[in-house]
């Protein structure tokens, strides 16, 4: 009996790290179309600190 809810309890939190990893690969497909759209839509400026849609 043990040993069964201990399978049931690995296949749950393995269950769950895979949904949060599959997650955040999603988030991080996102943020890259974002940067580039940054990219696209703004343009590499000539030294101007203007040109960057990011602070840094």
């Amino acid at each position: 009996m043990g040993a069964l809810l201990l399978v049931l309890l690995l296949a749950l939190i393995l269950g769950g790290v895979g949904f949060a990893v599959h997650v955040l690969w999603w988030v991080a497909l996102a943020v890259l179309v974002l940067w580039l759209l940054g990219f696209a839509f703004r343009g590499v400026s000539s030294g101007g600190s203007r040109g960057r849609w990011y602070r840094w």
